[in-house]
């Protein structure tokens, strides 16, 4: 049972807005809203479950779900706040609310909502508060919801969890149109998805991520990351890469990251780590600590395109073809003021340039503006195959584009490029960090038999 006086010294706002009795919640409760909006449904009040009283209600509450289970009815509960923990979902429940108004309130004894081999959780209009208690540690979130084979979130609030604020384990559905803030782990975490959609959602100030696809091993996943909202993601955890990140797909295949706006994150805005077929689209990202996009380890095929990078310590990357990273299309970004400060303190300078790729890559139609050290890296040492950097625009970076000279790697070609205000060179060879040639857009020659450069226009 909840410590009554921790409750009270804690919710002064409930008691600003009046707890009273079971009996006088349900009396009070606006005329006709049950015959109103619970038409077909059970109603909550006759299982003693009522709204802003002081008694926690995880029992009666418990005892309504399996009703509701039973006959297969929806379950509506009248605005309010209800105290309860440890709930296990049936089967199969459909739980709605008044939106913003309609409060679950955690108690504190281990969990919220969990859910194992359900067949269909539905959730409407409900705010799940977590009021920023502990969680068990059976439990991996607030809501915690593993081998569902629908799932239905959608127009809630799930706020202050203890842990990631939504938990999902092989579970398919949609997570829509739901607030998700001030998790002390991430948002949203999904593992082993089956064709998820995660769309319409705001996820902000959460401690360690934002919004999570990942997969035990590399997969089919199928999950759609779509028109989102992903603000101020902290990385306490800390680390160079794991923790931070408002968008991350990890071993998740055939993920399609599209038309978000990802601000304020620690690390990366969106980071793809060995997830290939990953399709990054139309998405705008402000201010990242690290690589704002990143596609990155043993990944076989990247699609990153008409996104806008404003504010970050590298822009785009697409490498790690020491890995197995290859095969990539990076066009019609916008990507500008990139600075050379990152979260981490490194042994040779990384941070600064605004796109860098590696393998077997295509670098068309993109605009980079104010890059502390490269406009475009092309390669790194013997890393280097098959790029072609053709129709690019360059403004204002030390170097325009940096290309690795470094024997025994493969072919890249530099065409038709634009490249303004680099004091440093338009086109300079290298050999890791140092500088191994001249400007060789200037002198319309390269030197070097795997490089073809010609026709760009230097200013």
């Amino acid at each position: 049972m909840l410590n009554r006086r921790l409750f009270l010294a804690g919710s002064a706002g409930l008691a600003a807005a009046g707890l009273c009795s079971p009996a006088q919640a349900v009396s009070r409760a606006p005329a006709g809203i049950e015959m109103a909006t619970l038409r077909g449904a059970i109603s909550a009040g006759e299982f003693g479950v009522a709204p802003d009283t002081l008694d926690d209600q995880s029992k009666a509450f418990s005892k309504l779900l399996e009703k509701s289970a039973k006959t297969d009815t929806p379950v509506f509960l009248p605005p309010g706040t209800y105290v309860v923990s440890n709930i296990t979902l049936p089967r199969r429940v459909r739980l709605s609310g008044v939106p913003g108004a309609t409060r679950l309130l955690y108690g504190g004894e281990g969990h919220l909502l969990l859910a194992e081999n359900a067949e269909h959780i539905e959730l409407t209009g409900l705010v799940l508060d977590g009021a920023n208690r502990w969680i068990g540690d059976h439990a991996q979130g607030l809501c915690d919801f593993r081998r569902v084979a629908q799932l239905v979130v959608d127009n809630c609030q799930i706020l202050g969890s203890g842990g990631n604020g939504l938990a999902l384990e092989t579970v398919s559905g949609r997570i829509e149109r739901t607030i998700i803030s001030g998790a002390a782990e991430s948002g949203i975490y999904s593992v082993e998805a089956g064709r998820l959609t995660i769309s319409g959602n705001s996820v902000t100030d959460c401690a360690n991520g934002g919004i999570l696809v990942h997969r035990w091993q590399a997969a089919d996943d199928f999950t759609m990351v779509i028109n989102n909202r992903v603000e101020r993601i902290a990385a306490r955890k800390g680390g160079t890469g794991p923790y931070g990140n408002g968008i991350n797909a990890f071993r998740a295949d055939k993920v399609m990251i599209a038309n978000n706006f990802v601000s304020d994150c620690a690390f990366s805005a969106i980071r793809a780590n060995s997830a290939s077929g990953v399709q990054i689209l139309g998405n705008n990202c402000s201010r990242s600590g690290e690589t704002a996009i990143y596609s990155e380890f043993s990944f076989q095929g990247a699609v990153i395109s008409s996104n806008i990078v404003d504010g970050a310590a590298n822009g785009i990357a697409i490498v790690n073809f020491n890995e197995g990273g290859r095969l990539a299309v990076c066009s019609g970004n916008i990507v500008r003021n990139i600075s050379n400060i990152g979260p981490y303190p490194f042994d040779r300078p990384i941070f600064g340039v605004g796109i860098t790729v590696e393998a077997d890559t295509t670098l068309t139609g993109n605009v980079v503006e104010d890059s502390a050290r490269y406009g475009m890296q092309l390669g790194w040492g013997p890393y280097l195959r098959n790029v072609s950097a053709v129709g690019n625009v360059i403004r204002k970076a030390k170097v325009g584009i940096a290309v690795t000279v470094v024997e025994g790697v493969g072919p890249a070609v530099i065409t038709d490029n634009i490249i303004e205000a680099t004091p440093d060179g338009a086109v300079v060879g290298f050999r890791w960090t140092e500088t191994a040639t001249g400007d060789m857009a200037a002198a319309g020659t390269s030197g070097y038999s795997h490089l073809t450069i010609e026709r760009n226009q230097v200013r």
